[in-house]
């Protein structure tokens, strides 16, 4: 018997002289060693078929076609009585992929993403893929500051010829940032510079924060801060020369030094404008916010160029760019500039698209754009309308991208890109009194139901003294002109006689209608009816004020009550404001039943960023109301003060007058109170928005319609409040300490309330 072995290893390393043969007929093929792969699979890579002539050159060809496949560990052919015999050896199947002692990743998420690189249950066995996962699963743990991280991999041969892959990990402990060092610092303090950063050493809030931990990409941006806060105040020439991170033999502490070089503080000599502006340079100039004489800041530079090339976007002109050249005297430390402006051609709008909302309806978002297609590219309008889709707040992210249109020098399309995010909301409350001692109260609501944009939603309390329950419905578009419509219905019960302003209780049953009208893109007006049918249950205990109401006007009233109001809202943010005004005023009216009376309220509140991190609110308050047709104000209608929403720190509706006989609180006609707020980053928080902390001052009071309001009445309290935008959803406490209590006042210290998105 006669054979000719031809293996890959001849057919890549020897020459063809070392294993050549004859060319021969073949009278069969004939395949050995396969276990998983079908026959017919290798014959569709076999360059040859029985009856025709198999040489040199095509036994080449098969070894290699065979090899690439991936599936054969090793690849013979072998020539026995001109018969073809294909000897393979096939790699193992993937049998298991498991994973034992990994705590910080979910393993399904790990073999996600194995999957993109062809290593999962199933596949052939490739040594060199476990490697690489084994790598990609240490550089995940490094990033999240896991240095001591270990990872061993155990391949077990089974039955079938296929293996089990286990990686057991070994995550060990977090390595954190033991310490921060800036070096080359002369002009400002180490702790104020380190302030700047969002990594930091161990704190009692880094647990949440992870700021303790380092990441090269949280570096980077510390170092751009540290750069901006350089260049913002005249340092022109700084430089960080080099930063060094090096960690313990342990791998538990992390160390950062930071080398800074300052250079000199520059002022502004002279800023001028050039080339093309379009708009008169009278226009443009009052836009520079970087004048002579002051120390150089890039930001307001950068600023400067924005506001210019967005006026000049306001007219059409979409490209338009505003470069500031430099002039840089070294010997004076001066700086002058000239920004070149760049109009660009004058372009309008061919089409607008909405990307990203997967639930909310195209309509809902096109219907709040102030740009319109065919029509002028408009800078101020295309900022109106990203600012009304952000107020909706169905979104988390609104952005805008403009693309030239191919083959058209004077056309742009618009793309609205929006990230949708939970828009229901279950809110609970907890409040503690002496009265109530515990009270719950809640609202289940969805804001953009089925993606409509339309409102609904129900709303709860379980107190002692405060029971209801309600529904609503708001269509924000019932028209194309923005006419918003709404429906509510409520049973509510109050039951007054631990709050101490009287043993009553009040059961009402109603609904009613309302609309709203844009008077323009801050302010509209609001009107509607109401009917409602309260019933009034005394006793023996109530006052003699409240039995004679009851003997006068019997127990169960009937009402019809409308309103009109105004608002206007000009807030950056409807959920973390900076800057901005809130206006609201409302009069309320019973034009038909039992009981006539109106109500007029009135408030506002201003917010100001005063830095980056520092923000001031004030908020008043005023309310007026009293009957009329000789009826006087139902006491269940009166104004209260005190407690959550008016003045923290006294006990819930307890200011203003108190009935003689029994000392609880009347309420009054008339209502003031104000809050005066400074915002801030919770301490160890860095500048997160989401958790806040306020330092605030409440102030009000309430009078009768037989006093006289006097200044001097007020009450005052002061204290702290943190407001958490936490996963389980907004968390907000504050502590408040009366600075003026009165005798017979009643006071609440604490209070608090959270809930939760869905």
């Amino acid at each position: 018997m006669f054979k000719h072995l031809l293996s890959a290893v001849p057919v890549f390393l020897l020459s063809a002289s070392a294993w050549a043969f004859d060319p021969f007929g073949v009278r069969d093929i004939r395949i050995e060693g396969i276990q998983r792969i079908e026959a017919g699979t290798i014959f569709s890579y076999l360059p040859v078929k029985v009856g025709e002539t198999f040489t040199e050159e095509k036994a080449t060809q098969a070894i290699r076609a065979l090899f690439a496949t991936g599936f054969f560990r090793d690849v013979r052919i072998e020539v026995e009585n001109d018969v073809l015999v294909v000897v393979l050896e096939e790699r193992p199947a993937i049998a298991s992929i498991t994973f034992t002692g990994m705590k910080e990743f979910e393993p399904e998420v790990v073999k996600k993403a194995m999957r993109e690189t062809s290593l999962q249950e199933g596949r052939v066995f490739d040594r060199g893929l476990v490697d690489q996962a084994e790598q990609e699963i240490k550089r995940q743990y490094l990033t999240k500051g896991k240095y001591g991280v270990t990872v061993s991999t155990t391949i077990t041969p089974l039955e079938r010829n296929r293996v089990a892959i286990n990686f057991a990990v070994d995550e060990g402990d977090i390595a954190k940032i033991k310490q921060i060092n800036i070096v080359g610092n002369k002009v400002f303090s180490e702790s104020l510079l380190l302030d700047q950063f969002v990594l930091r050493t161990p704190g009692w809030l880094t647990w949440y924060t992870k700021n303790d931990q380092y990441s090269r990409q949280k570096l980077q941006g510390d170092i751009e801060t540290l750069r901006s806060y350089y260049l913002n105040r005249g340092y022109l020439d700084f430089n960080v020369e080099s930063t060094q991170v090096s960690i313990t033999p342990d791998r538990q502490d992390i160390y950062i030094t930071v080398n800074i070089s300052e250079g000199e503080k520059y002022t502004v000599q002279e800023v001028k404008l050039g080339g093309d502006t379009i708009v008169p340079a009278a226009q443009l100039q009052p836009l520079i916010q970087i004048v002579p004489g002051e120390a150089f800041s890039r930001e307001k530079l950068n600023d400067s160029t924005k506001k210019i090339t967005d006026r000049l976007g306001n007219e059409g002109y979409a490209f338009a760019n505003a470069n500031a050249v430099p002039e840089v005297d070294r010997v004076k430390r001066t700086v002058s500039f000239t920004i070149m402006v760049d109009p660009g051609r004058r372009v309008y709008v061919r089409r607008i698209n909405v990307v990203g909302n997967t639930r909310t309806r195209d309509e809902v978002i096109r219907r709040e754009m102030r740009q319109l297609e065919g029509a002028f590219y408009d800078a101020s309008k295309l900022t109106a309308s990203k600012t009304r889709i952000d107020r909706t707040q169905y979104f988390s992210q609104v952005e805008i991208d403009t693309t030239p249109v191919a083959d058209s020098s004077d056309q742009i399309d618009v793309t609205m890109k929006v990230k949708e995010k939970p828009t229901g909301a279950l809110l609970l409350g907890i409040g503690f009194s002496s009265a109530e001692k515990i009270m719950f109260q809640g609202s289940v609501s969805q804001a953009n139901f089925l993606g409509s944009g339309n409102t609904v939603g129900a709303a709860f309390n379980t107190g002692k003294i405060n029971q209801n329950i309600g529904l609503n419905y708001t269509n924000p578009y019932y028209n194309v002109d923005g006419l918003s419509r709404g429906f509510e219905v409520h049973k509510r019960r109050v039951n007054a006689a631990s709050l101490n302003v009287g043993n009553y209780a009040t059961d009402s049953v109603g609904g009613g209608v309302n609309f709203g009208y844009p008077l323009s893109e801050q302010d509209a007006i609001f009107f509607g009816l109401t009917g409602d049918r309260t019933s009034l249950t005394l006793d023996d205990t109530s006052p003699p004020r409240l039995l004679n109401f009851s003997r006068q006007f019997g127990s169960k009233y009937n009402s019809l009550t409308g309103n009109i109001g105004w608002g206007w809202d000009n807030r950056d943010s409807a959920l973390w404001p900076t800057q901005g005004l809130v206006r609201r005023a409302n009069l309320e009216v019973t034009p038909a039943g039992d009981l006539n009376y109106w109500k007029y309220t009135y408030e506002t509140s201003w917010y100001k960023s005063l830095t980056r991190d520092l923000t001031m609110m004030l908020r008043g308050e005023f309310s007026s109301a009293d009957g009329y047709n000789n009826k006087p104000l139902p006491f269940f209608k009166n104004n209260y003060a005190g407690g959550i929403g008016s003045v923290r720190g006294y006990r819930t509706a307890s200011l203003g007058p108190r009935d003689a006989t029994d000392d609880s609180s009347i309420g009054g006609s008339r209502r003031l109170t104000g809050t005066a707020e400074l915002l801030f980053p919770f301490p160890g928080a860095g500048l997160d928005k989401s958790l806040r902390m306020a330092v605030f001052t409440d102030t009000g009071q309430v009078w009768g319609s037989d006093q006289k309001m006097s200044l001097s009445d007020l009450r005052y309290s002061a204290g702290v409040a943190v407001s958490w935008l936490s996963p389980m959803g907004p968390i907000r406490v504050s502590v408040a300490n009366p600075l003026n209590k009165q005798a017979g006042d009643k006071v609440q210290r604490g209070q608090f309330t959270f809930g939760s998105l869905f």
